[in-house]
């Protein structure tokens, strides 16, 4: 069995990256979030990658969050230290996920809490097994949210109802997660990564260029004024229409045949 703390693997133009310390319940150490990240710039530049899929080793979790043992040694050694290795690194991880250019899919297999409910709402799609539980525990340690909750949670759900789960540390089962905006869909277990493959497929089809742009339009505009949104969507268009793969979906359109996007 493999040792990395990150698994990579490329099915045709999609990448499947699969968080590997099942005994751990995939929590995220700090190696995990430095291998994310490592994988992240390489499926970047990899043009034949259009999607990303992200999804937990063994049956009982996404990821069970942080690595307490070893984020706590952390905060003994002072704030700064702590500020450092542990909230810096995970928020840099989620907003990468958030910012990525090819869209990422979260197949949630299990428990997503702290850290791994944080990724879930940071990425970009997210399926949830049946079998998926959710939660903002870290109130239980006597901390807020490190990676980001705090922030994306209120602006998926709304503030009263993030609230509730941030300041009680309850969990919450995978059809709440849907009806509150952290993930798109349940399904069952048994499915989980077939209906991300799925999903995967329906956008990988489309020009790559086209994804890249309306992720950063949705992703910058959403916290700016509808002006402000506004011109952002007009920059993404004004980039986009000088490409080839413009002219391809529109020659495809007019000719009634399937596009073949080639990412330039």
């Amino acid at each position: 069995m493999s040792t990395s703390t990150v698994l990579f693997e490329k099915r045709s133009q999609i990448a499947l990256l699969t968080l590997n310390r099942p005994q751990k319940l995939n929590a995220l150490n700090y190696a995990t979030n430095d291998r994310l990240m490592e994988l992240l710039d390489q499926i970047e530049q990899d043009e034949t990658i259009k999607a990303v899929i992200l999804t937990g080793a063994g049956d009982r979790a996404f990821s069970a969050g942080g690595d307490i043992h070893e984020f706590s040694q952390s905060i003994k050694d002072g704030v700064d230290v702590a500020m450092r290795d542990f909230v810096r690194r995970g928020q840099a991880t989620t907003s990468r996920m958030e910012a990525f250019p090819k869209p990422i899919i979260a197949a949630v297999n299990g428990l997503a809490f702290g850290g791994g409910c944080e990724i879930t709402e940071a990425v970009h799609l997210a399926i949830a097994s049946e079998r998926a539980l959710f939660a903002k525990p870290e109130i239980n340690i006597g901390i807020p949210p490190t990676f980001g909750g705090t922030q994306r949670l209120p602006r998926l759900a709304g503030r009263k109802r993030a609230l509730e789960y941030l300041l009680t540390g309850d969990p919450f089962c995978p059809e709440r997660a849907c009806e509150v905006g952290i993930v798109n869909r349940v399904v069952p277990h048994e499915t989980l990564l077939d209906t991300a493959f799925e999903l995967a497929g329906r956008i990988t089809r489309h020009s790559p260029l086209a994804s890249a742009r309306i992720l950063h339009a949705v992703t910058r505009g959403l916290n700016t004024t509808i002006a402000e949104g506004l011109q952002i969507e007009s920059e993404q268009f004004a980039r986009m229409a000088v490409t080839r793969d413009v002219h391809e979906g529109l020659g495809a359109w007019i000719e009634r045949r399937t596009p073949r996007y080639e990412g330039r």
